[in-house]
């Protein structure tokens, strides 16, 4: 199932991967920086919700809250937790 997340508080505007069961594929930032998001989304290829939470929640960005990468982590989670509840 395609997701599209709208992440807030960082530079990245969107953020749309592919989730079948709980396994991300196709990750593709908007926004932000491109590099290190382009890498972000080739290093969390084929990994699970969980492992991506392990390594990327609560990452910071400077002085704010959050950051990509952490947005990325509540999007996986968020997006496994609604195909799950749907049925």
């Amino acid at each position: 199932m395609h997701y599209v997340f709208y992440p807030h508080g960082v530079c990245s505007r969107q953020i749309d991967f592919d989730i079948d069961g709980d396994v991300i594929r196709q990750v593709r930032f908007t926004g932000g920086c491109n590099g290190n998001l382009k890498a972000i989304g080739k290093l969390v290829e084929g990994m699970t919700v969980s492992q991506i939470e392990e390594k990327l929640r609560g990452n910071l960005c400077g002085m704010r809250p959050t950051s990509c990468a952490d947005q990325f982590a509540i999007a996986v989670r968020e997006a496994y937790d609604r195909t799950h509840a749907e049925g």
